[in-house]
């Protein structure tokens, strides 16, 4: 063949590759092979972008040209570009994208810092930008700062500045509450009622405050007969002697569709602390300081038990008794990640969780109700009887667990509800004075007929604890008194992400987190995990060894004399060298363990080292010997 010829082939060639990638990046069809499935929209995702009446423009904005950038935030832009053009091709025209490379002092820049858009430092101070506007009618919506920490949560990230913006009424969303706990703060007749006594009133909890950012608190007493309407979502927090018309009403709202957070707890710290509490008889803890809701439970198939307390052996909450000494009260949990669900927008990159005297709960499975755990003990997780809190020093409480095994504390019920009132609403309870039942408020006639069941997907999230929502467990003793509020957890962020969780649109609730494009190299942890155990007895022997020399070195170098010299007979300058000797082999048998740690990785990395550049050269070189063979034929 000429040469001429063979460079034609070789455009030719070019050409053709770059014809195919053009015309598979123009087909409709795309094929996602990533372990976790970050590419594939999720059903709710679908249906949230076919609910769009009119175009929703979005303008991605990246200072891919900045100075300094990692390499790693580079990767993650161009995988949020990749998942933002399947919610432009999910969408089929009503999502409209512009990719924005804002450069300094340009009215790219400009426009970008208008939007609410959070810069990061670059290079020599240089700003760096990477969000996403929302733009829907003349509502716009800003994901100010993407993080690739929040990578599982991308899609119900993006999903919900889509569902926020397309929201044409701008007023805050109504979220009821019912508790006895003062998260609000006395009221003005229990504060009369408190000065009168000469007792201060109860403070508000940073909680509510949180809540009240977001939605419209509207208080609902325990002795009402209805919901307010118009409620996005319903939070009961330690419910006391609600009123059977009450419990009526949560039901029916719960089976209409709506979403409900309940926290129950069996034992509440709140009003074991509180001087007013009433008496123990026989040991028996004051009423107020447990909380159930057993009629809506027993329906829901919910069991509940608020006579136990769970507990953690693995995961105890350091305490320190007056006199310094270590408290291990196993119903004191500081849970951390690996007790969280990490597929779930509520729990999902949460690190910390803090509950006094929780409780527990199962739920019975049953058809068109899927049941998510969302946070759980460890195996070595159980039950104490909430007697033994009164009965027994709190040393002794992880002698006295049983049933044990992992524990759900908090879980997510999603589908359909039976009715916990299948006869209807209550009647009246009978007046003191008449025994005669008093006239409903509604006549017959004129009433909509009770749901027998769920006659829209519910929603509710049951958690069994509320000490946790306080602002004692939340933040640092030492800051409040300096008039700062520095969290110890992430019970606080536990809160909000419930709630805004809850009151989302039922598109939402459906999106679960899903994998990370950077994964770990398990093979490589399970190796080291497995070399660690077997050599760290041995490490910690010599640690021992080593202190122990290190000790009587420094002994016997302390007895000097003033002028810095050290007097020592030949038998102790024997000794000293004698430890000195010891010291240097102890090290070096400590590198050699470490070394030991490291080979097999350093191996295995190796050997793929080999395997990735040899296998293409191999497989090129089969395929020619292969072609010039056919060829030859």
């Amino acid at each position: 063949m000429k040469l001429g010829l063979k460079a034609f082939a070789v455009v030719l060639l070019f050409a053709g590759l770059v014809l195919v990638n053009y015309l598979a990046s123009q087909l409709p069809v795309r094929l996602d092979a990533t372990a976790g499935k970050i590419y594939t929209l999720s059903p709710g995702t679908r249906a949230l972008l076919a609910k769009l009446d009119e175009p929703v423009t979005l303008d991605f904005y990246f200072s891919k040209d900045a100075g300094g950038l990692p390499i790693q935030i580079k990767n993650y832009a161009d995988r949020v570009q990749e998942m933002l053009r399947q919610y432009v091709s999910a969408a089929k025209g009503r999502l409209v994208l512009n990719l924005i490379y804002p450069q300094p002092d340009t009215p790219e820049e400009e426009k970008a810092a208008a939007a609410g858009l959070q810069p990061i430092g670059g290079r020599e101070g240089e700003p760096v930008y990477f969000g996403l506007v929302a733009t829907h009618a003349e509502k716009s919506v800003a994901l100010p700062a993407i993080t690739d920490q929040r990578e599982q949560l991308l899609e119900y990230d993006l999903s919900l500045l889509i569902n926020d913006v397309r929201q044409v009424d701008a007023q805050k969303k109504k979220l009821g509450l019912i508790t006895s706990l003062p998260l609000q703060g006395s009221s003005a007749q229990d504060s009369m009622m408190l000065m009168m006594m000469r007792q201060p009133s109860q403070p508000g909890q940073y909680v509510a405050t949180e809540w009240a950012r977001n939605f419209t608190l509207v208080p609902v007493a325990s002795t009402a007969d209805k919901l307010p309407d118009g409620l996005a979502a319903l939070a009961i927090i330690h419910p006391q002697l609600l009123s059977s018309k009450l419990q009526f009403a949560i039901d029916q709202f719960l089976l209409a569709g709506g979403k409900v957070l309940i926290a129950i707890d069996p034992a509440s710290e709140y009003f074991r602390g509180q001087g007013g509490q009433q008496p123990m008889l026989m040991g028996a803890p004051p009423q107020n300081m447990m909380s159930n809701l057993p009629t809506l439970f027993r329906a829901y198939g919910v069991a509940y038990n608020p006579q136990m307390v769970a507990g953690d052996l693995e995961h105890i909450l350091p305490q320190t008794s007056r006199t310094g000494a270590m408290i291990r009260n196993p119903t004191f949990m500081m849970l951390d990640a690996s007790s969280a669900n990490p597929q779930s927008p509520v729990t999902s990159l949460l690190k910390s969780f803090w509950l006094l005297g929780a409780g527990s709960f199962t739920v019975t499975p049953r058809p068109g109700l899927t049941v998510t755990p969302l946070i759980e003990t460890s195996d070595k997780g159980g039950e104490i009887p909430a007697m033994a809190l009164q009965l027994s020093q709190q040393d002794e409480l992880a002698r006295q667990i049983v049933s044990p095994g992992k524990k759900t504390v908090a879980a997510l019920l999603q589908g359909k509800f039976p009715t916990a009132f299948p006869d209807g609403m209550p009647k009246d309870e009978p007046s003191e004075d008449k025994k005669e039942p008093a006239a409903p408020a509604v006549p017959p006639a004129l009433a909509a007929p009770p749901l027998k069941e769920s006659s829209a997907t519910s929603t509710l999230m049951i958690i069994a604890d509320t000490d946790w929502l306080l602002d004692d467990v939340i933040f640092s003793p030492q800051a409040r008194q300096q008039g700062m509020l520095v969290p110890m957890n992430d019970n606080l962020d536990l809160a909000g992400n419930a709630l805004d969780f809850l009151a989302g649109s039922d598109e939402l609730l459906s999106i679960r987190g899903k994998g990370a494009a950077v994964r770990p190299f398990q093979v490589v942890q399970e190796m080291e995990a497995t070399a660690l155990n077997q050599f760290n007895a041995r490490l910690t022997a010599l640690e021992s060894r080593l202190g122990d020399v290190q000790s009587k070195l420094s002994s016997l170098q302390a007895k000097r004399t003033d002028s810095g010299r050290l007097v020592a007979s030949p038998e102790m300058q024997a000794e000293i060298n004698r430890f000195e000797k010891d010291r240097a082999a102890i090290r070096l048998e400590q590198r050699e363990i470490r070394r030991t740690l490291r080979e097999d990785v350093n191996k295995l990395g190796r050997d793929l080292l080999w395997v990735n550049l040899l296998t293409t050269p191999l497989l090129v070189g089969v395929f020619g010997f292969w072609f010039a063979r056919a060829r030859r034929r």
